[in-house]
């Protein structure tokens, strides 16, 4: 059964690395914040897989419950954010890059 639990938190793991590719390189902005909330909560899992590994499911759940919320948090924080500004450059307006240079 543990190696049951290990091998589901390994592909996890490989899959959270995909996410974070698209969460870095998405093509917009809601992409990344997509990623972003998918890799929250595939570490919620490992975390609670963890704890089956370790046989100390108590402890690992009150991590996993707290992990999940700040995980939530940060993404309505960020939709927010991104809400009014529509990009990560500074000094950008209505999603134009500013040229180098100017």
């Amino acid at each position: 059964m543990e190696m049951l639990f290990l091998t589901i938190a390994l592909v996890l793991g490989f899959l959270t690395l995909l996410t974070l590719y698209r969460a870095i390189a998405g093509p917009t902005i809601v992409d990344r914040i997509i990623g972003t909330g998918v890799i929250g909560t595939k570490t919620t899992v490992i975390l609670l897989l963890i704890g089956f590994l370790y046989r100390r499911v108590d402890m690992f759940v009150d991590i996993a419950i707290a992990y999940g919320l700040l995980s939530f948090i940060a993404t309505l924080a960020a939709s927010k954010f991104f809400l009014h500004r529509k990009t990560i450059v500074p000094g950008a307006r209505r999603g134009n890059v500013p040229e180098e240079g100017a």
